[in-house]
């Protein structure tokens, strides 16, 4: 399975690197995601999970 939030799908975005001469090479954006325990489907396991549902709290952090 790709790397993405469980949370809100956010996953790697892809496009140009335009240099001052319009040279364009391929980039990616990588999410700031986090591996962290939550409670999911009433279960502790092991999830991806961006900065942001964290900060939100989006999900329930397993102990």
């Amino acid at each position: 399975m790709a790397r993405e939030c469980v949370v809100c799908g956010k996953g790697v975005q892809s496009g140009h690197k335009v240099s001052h001469s319009n040279i364009k090479t391929n980039k990616k954006w990588l999410p700031n995601l986090q591996k962290v325990r939550i409670v999911f489907e009433g279960k502790p396991q092991r999830a991806y999970v961006c900065t942001k549902c964290l900060k939100a709290g989006k999900v329930q952090r397993a102990l």
